[in-house]
């Protein structure tokens, strides 16, 4: 997983990151510290964008075809071979998630994601997943923030020079 964001970042490739509900906070918070990079002095910025952030597109695309689609039909205008698309969702069976991976891995996107349970279909999506094995959403969505915040703080401490 790892490997792919630093690829992404030192190749300008898009980052998209999506999920539901609490893990739509995830992406939003992932997105923020990756995205925020110059701030901190970082020597380049992550293309990143948050697909749950975009409220007007997503009840648009719920309303005109179904809320299956919402990511799947934000990630037609854009994503690219050797993009990197990451999928947050706590059961791993959120269809709108699901029908993204499908469409990005017919792209040529990298797919990255991070899963609770026993990973439901998500995990067979993606070509590098964390799974939280626990069936409390809470934990999930919280281990998941954890683990977000690690890969943040190693792409920062090993690619990224020291903060003044």
């Amino acid at each position: 997983m790892l490997p792919s964001l630093v690829s992404a970042l030192e190749s300008e490739r898009f980052v998209y990151v999506m999920g539901n509900a609490g893990s739509a906070a995830n992406a939003e918070h992932f997105v923020n510290d990756l995205g925020n990079g110059g701030r901190r002095g970082f020597p380049r910025r992550f293309k990143i964008l948050s697909l749950a952030s975009n409220v007007p597109m997503m009840t648009a695309w719920a309303n005109d075809t179904d809320y299956g689609q919402v990511f799947a039909e934000q990630l037609r205008n854009f994503v690219g071979r050797g993009d990197v698309v990451m999928a947050i969702s706590g059961s791993g069976n959120s269809p709108n998630v699901l029908n993204a991976l499908v469409l990005v891995r017919e792209r040529g996107a990298v797919t990255v994601g991070l899963t609770g349970g026993a990973g439901g279909t998500l995990k067979s999506l993606c070509d590098h997943c964390v799974v939280v094995a626990s069936d409390n959403m809470q934990h999930i969505e919280e281990l998941h923030l954890v683990v977000l915040h690690a890969i943040y703080s190693a792409i920062r401490d090993t690619h990224m020079p020291p903060e003044a």
